[in-house]
This record gives structure tokens, sequence and C-alpha cells, in this order.
């Protein structure tokens, strides 16, 4: 979530700098990217739920399932600022650069069951990222190109792989078998590994395309204006494939809309092709649901869909901090929430934990226009704690802890 190791610590600032300053090389753009997306997440917890119709629903919509897509794609990015960009570490430098790598792995896994044990209704995202981090890091010495192709191949391989799994696990045992035997799943009283892996909101079978994305996107020069430009074209032409693809293939298979709208808890099927309205299927998975492309669908469409969206994001969070200096200052407070991503998304769970599971204050009707003046107030929230906060210490409280845990990567030799 900020253009370092984990997808949330900041690079530290060179010390002829004050506090407030940017990092030396840190790409101003990815940390404006990193906010809109905790905006994009806060929208889809705390906002009104898209049903509201009309322009806010319409808004809150192109949210759902993107704002976590663009921030795997920029905890891929981060992945190889630490590891080294544009050039991989290698020897003693690599090495320990791999070590923070999993240190911080560690604790987002930590992090994300103690989060989840607060029992709110938002799905954390933070130990499916943490196990991404770790699946992914062999790859991180490739080039961009080649990191292109095996997120490519994932898209294309891994959704049908998942499903196939998931099917495997509703007519078999064999899951009930390895959670019995998962230390992690009797630690966390969850399905452990399985979770992680397939069952969970952020498989890490269909999520990794998301983050070689962002590792792929990470060796480009992006400081060159055609580079910024085909990346948002390389974006746009996904999104199209995707999304528009999936809108062709729910109408020209035979009966596929039918069959969707029967297995689908709630929605339309005629907007399974872009929106989460759609539902999830309730009572097995058919296999018609490979051709939808809503945001957490884990399918390709979804997948090509959603990296397409994110792939223009950052184009066009880029092209504004390197080209359009006064727009650049006025978005600043998305900046500085991006520069702390992680502080944001721990505290707004916290944060609804306190006032719904503690307090017991219904603090939204979901339903209505009445959440909005919510989500601003949690908007407005963290934008005020990151301005403050910036302005008197280079990371944020939970980017501070994760960059505490590295320390013992200093003793690989």
């Amino acid at each position: 979530m900020t253009n370092d190791a984990s997808p949330v610590a900041p690079p530290p600032v060179r010390s002829e700098q004050p506090p407030h300053a940017p990092a030396a090389g840190r790409l101003i753009g990815i940390d404006l990217a990193r906010g809109l997306a905790v905006f994009g997440m806060y929208s889809a917890h705390i906002g009104p739920d898209v049903t509201v119709g009309g322009p806010v629903g319409f808004v809150l919509e192109t949210a759902r399932g993107r704002s976590s897509a663009l921030f795997a794609l920029l905890a891929g990015f981060s992945l190889i600022i630490m590891t080294g960009r544009p050039r991989p570490r290698t020897g003693r430098a690599g090495r320990q650069a791999v070590a923070r790598i999993v240190l911080r792995a560690v604790v987002l896994i930590a992090l994300g069951y103690a989060l989840t044990a607060l029992d709110t209704e938002v799905e954390v995202i933070l130990s499916f990222y943490g196990l991404l981090f770790l699946a992914v890091l062999p790859l991180y010495r490739l080039r961009a190109a080649t990191l292109a192709v095996i997120a490519a191949a994932g898209a294309l391989i891994l959704p049908q792989v998942l499903y196939a799994v998931r099917i495997s696990i509703e007519d078999g045992s064999w899951a009930d078998t390895v959670i019995a035997h998962d230390p992690l799943a009797r630690i966390t009283s969850t399905d452990g590994v399985v979770e992680l892996l397939f069952t969970g909101s952020y498989p890490v079978l269909t999520w990794a395309p998301f983050v070689v994305a962002g590792m792929a996107v990470a060796r480009l020069d992006l400081s060159r204006p055609a580079v910024r430009s085909r990346l948002a074209l390389c974006g746009g032409a996904l999104a199209v494939v995707g999304y528009g693809g999936s809108w062709l293939a729910l109408r020209l298979v035979p009966h596929a809309l039918t069959t969707i709208s029967a297995a689908a808890d709630g929605g339309s099927a005629s907007s399974a092709w872009w929106s989460d309205i759609v539902g999830e299927p309730q009572d097995g998975t058919p296999l018609d649901w490979l051709l939808v492309a809503a945001p957490h669908s884990q399918t390709t469409f979804s997948i090509l869909g959603n990296t397409g969206v994110a792939l223009v994001v950052v184009a066009a969070c880029l092209t504004v901090t390197a080209r359009l200096p006064r727009l650049t200052r006025l978005t600043a407070p998305v900046s500085a929430v991006g520069t702390m991503a992680l502080t944001a998304y721990v505290l707004h769970i916290v944060a609804l934990w306190l006032l719904v599971e503690v307090w017991d204050i219904a603090i939204v009707d979901a339903d209505t226009m009445s959440a909005l003046p919510v989500l601003g107030a949690f908007v407005a929230g963290a934008v005020l704690l990151a301005l403050v906060w910036t302005r008197h210490f280079r990371r944020g409280p939970f980017e501070y802890l994760l960059h505490a845990t590295t320390r013992p990567a200093r003793l690989v030799r």
C-alpha cells in the first residue's frame, strides 16, 4: 500500500529532508493511487449500499472489488521497491531484502487474523496479502516482460483451477482433513491455509496475478511519458477484454444468464459482467459462473477487467503527479493517506468494531443515503490524521511496526 516492501510501509527519507518531505525517488503517484484505493475500500465497508442507485450508487459500485484489486497490484509494486528497483538486489543485500519481506508477511498474516477476530462485517484482506507476498517472492528477480507473461498466464489458468478445487471441496472431504491438521486453522479458529488459498474472499490462487502484474509495472521506467501512456492503453484494453468479453459471453452462451440467476443469491445476472450486485452462488457453482466478471467472482474475466482498471488508475495518478503540479498539490491529502494506508485500513476496522460491536451504535443504514455522511466522516478523519502525522513522522504507526519487524533481517549474511 505504499511503495516499500510491504503494501504499507514507505521507504526511509533522506536525513537532510524534513520529516514531512517525500522520500527521494518516491513515486508520489503511487501514494495517490493507494489513497484512492483506501477511500474506495471505505466506500465498500461504510458507504451506502450500491442499491441506492443514481450517480452515488454508480460511483460506489465502481469501487467495490476494484479498490482491493488496485491494492493487490500496488502490493506487487511495493515488493519490487523493497527487493530493488529497477534492478533486483543481489548477494547479501538481496538476502536481507527477502528476509524483510518474509518478516513483514508474517506480521501481516498475524495482524489480519487479529482484525478478523474483532468479528466486524469487513472481510479483512491482510492475511491473504501476507501469503501472497510469500507466494510471489521467488519471482522478484524477473524482468517486466516475464512478469507480465506470468500474470497473464495466471489470469487465464488459475481461475479454472480454483473452480475445480472449490468443486472438489464441495464434493469431498479432503479439505476437512487438511483443516483438521492445520496449525494455523487451530490457532485462528478459521479454515487456515485452505481458506487463504481457495475458499476465502481473496484466495491467493486468483489474487496472485494482480500482485505479479504490479511487480511488472514496477520494473518499468515510469518517468517516461510514453511508458505511462502505454500502461494506460494496456489497462484500457484489458478492461474492455475483461468486462466486454464477459458481457458478450453471457449473452452468446445459451442459458448462461438464466443459470446464473438461478444460482446467485439475489441480484441480476444481466449486471454480472461488471457488478457485485449479481451476488454469490449458493448451491454449488455452475460452470457458467466462469463467464462472470463481477469484481469478487474469481474468474478470468474479472481478473482481466480489474487489472485493467488498476493499470489505468496507476497511469493516471503517475501522470497527474508528473505533469500537473497544481492538481498534485490539491490531491496531496489523498497522497498522504496513501503513505500510511495500513494505518488507515486498520484504524477504520477498529473504529467500526468500537462503534458497532462495543458501543452498539447503529452508525449507518446501508440501504439509504444516511450512510453517506458517515463515509465522509471516515474519509475526513483519515485525511486529517494523515496530514498531521506525516508532518511529524516519516511512517504511520502500523507502518513503523512493520519496519521494526524487519530489523532482524540485518543479521542475515
